[in-house]
Order: C-alpha cells, then sequence, then structure tokens
C-alpha cells in the first residue's frame, strides 16, 4: 500500500529492527556485501545499483528492462520521502541487499527498506554550517560507496567516514584534508579493490588538489596522489610531478596551484587502472597563477594511475594553460566501442570546455574529439597533436582586454552524470550552452577570502550586458554519437539555468529530471518524450533503477537549489522538511502514491518591497559591486538578483537592507551562522560591509 514518509518516525528504533533482521553473515537484509568481483560481474545481478555509475565504468546504462517503451504509460509513484534540508540534492541513490543508501546537502546519509520504504536510519555527520562559506556550488553531495558491510561518505568538511550498513554506526572516519584551509568534500567515493579513493575541492579559494586512497576495513592511508606540483625547494613526491613543474612558472604553489579532483574517479576492469578527472587552476586566471603560460599540468586533465599505488600510468590534457575553469572533472565513462572498423576500450568525457573527447583506455593516446556545444575559445583540436587550437582574442589575461567566452564556466557539461546505451551507441549528455564576460581581476589578493578566482565578475557580468546580439542561453538533454562525432538528437529543457543527471536502460529508456519539477522518460533512439510525471522541486541528481523481487523501480533525489520558476512544475508551496521540496521518490509499474497538493506559493516581487533610497556615492556603489562579487555573487546571484532566492535570499527585496545595523549583525557579526551564512568579518576591509549595502540598495532601485 503506497504510503507518506514521515520525518517524525523514530529511526533509532527502526534501526535496531533493521540489526535484528540480520544476522553476522553479510549476505543477509542490508548487509551490502560489495566485493571486488561482485562490482565486476555486475550483469550477473543487474537488480542491484552497487556503485556510483551502476558499474566500475560508469556507464549508468541498465539491463533491467520490466519497464519499457510498451508499458511506461503505467509507471507511477510507489513511495515517497521527505528530506530535511533545503539545500541542493545531486546524489545517486546507492541501492544492495535490500536497502537503498542516499546522502543528502550537508552531507548526512539515510537508509531506507526497498520493499517497505521504511526509513532504517540516518546519519548526521554534525558539520558546523559555517563551513558552508567554504563551498563553491552549495553543501552538496553526490552520492555514497559501499563495501563489506560498510557505507562511506565524504562530508562537506573534509572527513571520510565509514558507516555499518544496518545500523548507520560510525565504524572509522578520517580527516583526508588539512581542515585550517578551504578544502571540501562533494564528490561520491569510489571503492577499487578494498580502497576507497576520495578527492576534494576548493581550488576556487586557494587549494593543492589530490585524491588519497585509504584501506575500506581500517581507514589506514595507502596512496597519495597530487595533481599539480608543489613548492620545488619541499622536493617533488614523485619523479612526474617534478617534470609537470617544469610547465609552470612563477610562484604558483604560493597560491595553491588548484587542480582538485572534486568529482570523477572512474576503475576500468579491463585496464586495471583509474582515471581522475583534474579540476581548474587556482586562481583560474592563468596569468596570475602561472606568469608567463605553460601547460601547468595536471590541470584540466585525465589522469590514469595503478590502483594498487596510485603511481602514474598517463595523462591527456584537455584544455592546456587553462584560465576559463573549463575543468575536467566531469563523468569519466569507459566502454568498448567500434571504430574504424575494430573494437577499441576506451575513455569518454564531456568535459565543461565544450569539446566531446575519445582516448583510448590503457595507453590515453588520442582518438577523436569535436565540439558538442558552439565553441569560440578555440576553433578545433588538432588530429595530429590532440590539442586546442585556440583563438587568441580568448585569452583575456594575455591580451589585456575583455572577452566573451563560450562556453562560460558552467561548461557545455558540468557534473552532471551521462548515460550510455549498448542498445543505441549514444552517450546522453545533459547539456548547456553558457557564456561569461571574463575579465582581469586587478585587485587580486591571495588573502581574500570568496571565489578567489582573478576574474572581476562584476565587470564580467556588465561587458555582457552592454554587448548585444549574444547567443541564447539554453539547456537540453543530447544524444551523441561517440563514433561519429556527432549530434543524433536533442531534447530542449524549459528553463535555461541548469540541467540533471540521466539513465538509460534496455528497456530502450531514457531517463532525466528537469529544472521545470518533472521527472521524464524519453525513448533512447528519438528523443520523443513517451512519460513524465511533476515533481514538485527542481531536479538535479541522476536516477538508479534496481529490482524489488521481480518489480523494476526507478528512485529519484529531487531538490535543486530553490523551486522551479518555469514550467509546469513552478509555483508548488514547499514542505514541513524543506523550502525547496527535497524528497526521494520511488517509482514503479502500477504506482498510485500521490504527492501533497499544495496552494500556489507566493512570490516576492519588487513590487512588494520598497528599498532605502540611494544615497551612495557612485564610488562607493563601484566599490560595493566589486566586494560583493568576490564574496557573495556565487550564493546571491549576479548583479543581486538571486536565482534561488527559496534558498538563498535575493538581498533587493530583504528587510536587512533597511539599516546599517541589521546588515551588519549578519555580515559582520554572524547572526545567521547556523544557516550557512557566516561572518566576514575577519576578510572584510572597514566600510566594505557598508558599501556591498549601498550596491544592493543601488540595484534594488534599479529594478523597480
Amino acid at each position: 500500500m503506497a504510503h507518506r514518509l514521515y520525518a517524525s518516525l523514530l529511526l533509532a528504533a527502526l534501526a535496531q529492527v533493521a540489526v535484528g533482521a540480520g544476522t553476522e553473515d553479510n549476505d543477509a537484509p542490508f548487509g551490502a556485501a560489495v566485493d571486488h568481483d561482485r562490482l565486476v560481474n555486475w550483469e550477473q545481478d543487474p537488480g542491484q545499483w552497487m556503485t556510483y555509475g551502476l558499474n566500475y565504468e560508469e556507464q549508468r546504462y541498465s539491463l533491467l528492462d520490466r519497464i519499457n517503451q510498451d508499458n511506461i504509460g503505467e509507471l507511477g509513484l510507489l513511495w515517497y520521502a521527505d528530506i530535511d534540508t533545503s539545500r541542493g540534492q545531486e546524489a545517486t541513490p546507492l541501492i544492495v541487499d535490500g536497502a537503498l543508501y542516499i546522502s543528502t546537502a550537508w552531507s548526512m546519509v539515510k537508509a531506507f527498506d526497498i520493499r517497505t520504504g521504511q526509513p532504517l536510519w540516518s546519519y548526521d555527520p554534525e558539520i558546523d554550517r559555517a563551513k558552508g562559506a567554504d563551498a563553491c556550488c552549495d553543501v552538496v553531495n553526490r552520492g555514497v560507496a559501499a563495501w563489506d558491510g560498510k557505507i562511506y561518505v565524504g562530508t562537506i568538511d573534509g572527513r571520510l567516514v565509514a558507516l555499518d550498513s544496518r545500523t548507520g554506526a560510525v565504524v572509522w572516519e578520517v580527516v583526508t584534508v588539512d581542515q585550517s584551509k578551504p578544502y571540501t568534500i562533494t564528490g561520491a567515493p569510489r571503492i577499487v579493490k578494498g580502497r576507497v579513493l576520495i578527492g576534494n575541492g576548493g581550488a576556487e579559494y586557494g587549494v593543492r588538489g589530490y585524491v588519497t586512497a585509504y584501506d575500506a576495513q581500517t581507514g589506514e592511508q595507502v596512496w597519495r596522489f597530487y595533481t599539480v606540483p608543489g613548492n620545488p625547494a619541499d622536493g617533488f613526491e614523485t619523479p612526474e610531478l617534478e617534470s609537470a613543474a617544469q610547465t609552470w612558472n612563477g610562484e604558483w604553489w604560493r597560491l595553491g596551484g588548484g587542480g582538485t579532483v572534486w568529482d570523477a574517479i572512474t576503475y576500468d576492469p579491463v585496464s586495471d587502472l583509474v582515471y581522475l578527472g583534474v579540476g581548474n587552476g587556482s586562481p583560474w586566471n592563468q596569468g596570475l597563477r602561472s606568469p608567463g603560460g605553460g601547460d601547468n599540468l595536471f590541470l584540466t586533465a585525465i589522469v590514469a594511475v595503478d590502483p594498487d599505488d596510485g603511481k602514474y600510468v598517463w595523462h591527456y590534457q584537455t584544455t592546456p594553460g587553462e584560465t576559463w575553469d573549463y575543468t575536467a572533472t566531469q563523468h569519466i565513462m569507459v566502454a568498448d566501442l567500434m571504430i574504424d572498423g575494430r573494437e577499441r576500450r576506451v575513455v569518454m568525457q564531456a568535459p565543461k570546455n565544450g569539446f566531446f573527447y575519445v582516448l583510448d583506455a590503457a595507453t590515453g593516446e588520442f582518438i577523436s574529439a569535436e565540439n558538442y556545444v558552439p565553441v569560440n575559445w578555440a576553433t578545433h583540436i588538432d588530429p595530429d597533436t590532440g590539442r586546442p587550437v585556440e583563438v587568441f582574442a580568448a585569452r583575456y589575461e594575455v591580451t589585456g582586454v575583455p572577452y566573451i567566452a563560450q562556453p562560460g564556466p558552467q561548461g557545455g557539461h558540468n557534473w552532471y552524470p551521462m548515460a550510455y546505451s549498448r542498445d543505441t551507441g549514444l552517450v546522453y549528455i545533459p547539456v548547456t550552452e553558457q557564456f561569461m564576460g571574463y575579465v582581469e581581476d586587478r585587485e587580486f589578493s591571495s588573502s581574500n577570502r570568496g571565489w578567489n578566482t582573478g576574474v572581476n565578475f562584476a565587470a564580467g557580468g556588465a561587458l555582457v550586458n552592454s554587448t548585444g546580439n549574444l547567443p541564447e542561453r539554453k539547456a537540453y538533454l543530447q544524444a551523441w554519437d561517440p563514433v561519429a562525432q556527432e549530434e543524433r538528437w536533442r531534447v530542449p529543457h524549459v528553463s535555461p539555468t541548469g540541467a540533471s543527471g540521466v539513465l538509460a536502460t534496455a528497456g530502450r529508456l531514457v531517463f532525466q529530471g528537469n529544472r521545470a519539477g518533472e521527472f521524464v522518460a524519453y525513448d533512447d533512439a528519438t528523443g520523443q518524450r513517451l512519460w513524465s510525471a511533476f515533481t514538485q522541486a527542481g531536479v538535479m541528481a541522476a536516477p538508479a533503477t534496481y529490482l524489488v523481487d521481480d518489480s523494476q523501480h526507478v528512485a529519484l533525489l529531487v531538490g535543486a537549489p530553490a523551486l522551479p520558476d518555469t514550467g509546469p512544475g513552478a509555483s508548488v508551496a514547499t514542505t514541513l522538511a524543506s523550502t525547496n521540496n527535497s524528497r526521494l521518490m520511488v517509482y514503479a509499474l502500477g504506482g498510485t502514491a500521490t504527492l501533497p497538493t499544495q496552494p500556489a506559493s507566493e512570490q516576492v516581487s519588487a513590487s512588494d518591497f520598497v528599498p532605502p533610497q540611494n544615497t551612495a556615492s557612485y564610488e562607493t556603489v563601484a566599490h560595493g559591486e566589486q566586494v560583493y562579487g568576490r564574496y557573495c555573487m556565487v550564493c546571491h546571484g549576479p548583479a543581486a538578483v538571486s536565482a534561488n532566492a527559496t534558498t538563498f535570499p535575493d538581498l533587493r527585496f530583504s528587510t536587512r537592507i533597511l539599516n546599517a545595523d541589521t546588515w551588519s549583525s549578519v555580515v559582520e557579526r554572524g547572526e545567521l551562522e547556523d544557516n550557512g551564512m557566516v561572518s566576514f568579518a575577519e576578510v572584510l576591509e572597514p566600510d566594505d560591509a557598508e558599501a556591498i549595502r549601498a550596491y544592493v540598495i543601488f540595484r534594488a532601485n534599479a529594478d523597480r
């Protein structure tokens, strides 16, 4: 019987029931008896979803076909559970041995019985909410890992935690970063040969990237691979880093260097290699990071390492000397493709820079690359060298002339997982067409808190606003032929603000949610919409599918940073649990559960609020614009216009701008620190807070 799950259930008692249901044998219910052989031979048990991308190759292609094109119209909501956090939800569920595990914002983990939908346990790492100031893109978490009776999660404050799969009790935890620095963890751990692999984030704030492998049983460190060289005076950890240092200039180590592996980690059991997707430089602006240029290895590269000892094997750099935040941390996929008459084991990636890459999995040899979105920073990828042929004007840090680059830092494709269908041979990519104005930040200081990128966002936004005939911003689901390197079909989304993860199945279906508040199934060959359901929330995460006895289920975690503001899912009220209707939703054939009826929410508009008059000088407003761009824009939006007002307030309509004291109580005295709005008193210069307020008042009056 379909039912609603309430957060008020006695989770501890249910956890005890779960323990009683099991035995010492990890094959018992909720035992998470995952090991290397089981992951390699996942096709023998396709009803499970045992690792982040379904299989080691991260193809996100399920062999299940009980839900298919013939009966998709019978798919309905079976049960759902409200999630008790209002931030973004990005995790793919794990389903193994009778339990479904998800991570949520603030690095919390929840477990559910797949047969009854009842909660089994919930784990809260009790993150200091002030840590949210170090999270470039919300306090999200993309998933957990399972191994030998344990569930593993990386936390936003840099810990790796092993939990008992039946009870949620902590088995061990280890701090993986220097917590005095602005490191974060948002990516899902991967487990290879009994070792838990975890990266980190923080390149926008000045850190040095690396990936660490820990023993899955004990938490002891096995190896660590640094992605960029450190201070040469301290020596180099490996010969490869000493060689990489020759591609850098200046004193990059004082600025961190960057190169964080904040998402993509993929293992190929055939070549026995782990592929690391390396991120952007710190700061973005190469002219500041490495004066005089250079490739800056191993930034924005796929690096293959030995899973046993972490030693370097090969690398391919997608954007040498990157300066636009064109990370290569996006989904890395392994597959067998028929190319030029022979089958080849390949690595595939669609990173932010707009080109789709196919490489030899064993050697890293460049095979092909074509742009899957419009690109204006390079003309093409040289087929002989595998290097981009750049447009010189795009190097704003070299020319000193601002440039509107496409894609922008959101990329043609960001972290949202792709999927590959063995039936069609197509890769399904969550695509956005974006651009940004890049202007060098002439007030850059390595001591600045906040997005310390070396790029003046305010000036870049002004450049975009003053430029005519710009392309339209778009988001769509794209079916890409990786052999022919061309698009086969696309489905446009209503909202251009973002994309969401994808699932392909042997039922000849492609599943994807969208920011307009829908969950949709498409024909994998044509893109025809075959089924949809309203979610009452924006969607970013990728779905997973699994079997309960002989019934195929599809699970999706919903909750973007805000409720949809366009499309059929817009204008719904929020739940008691969260302001963005974060939920776990499970669908099955014949499901009849319904979401609660909710009245339209009241939308904040300029007519509802009268801001103070703008009395500040032009110089004060201009200074406030610059400081806002450095510290406030990432959450509260460019030009003080919040796209996520239900989670991050639109400051133009905030009563706190009415007087300086109420404003200062938040910005400088940390009144809302428990909500993640940390005090910036330590980094703001005298009068900075008031200058930001003056800028917000200016913008509030300008938009009336």
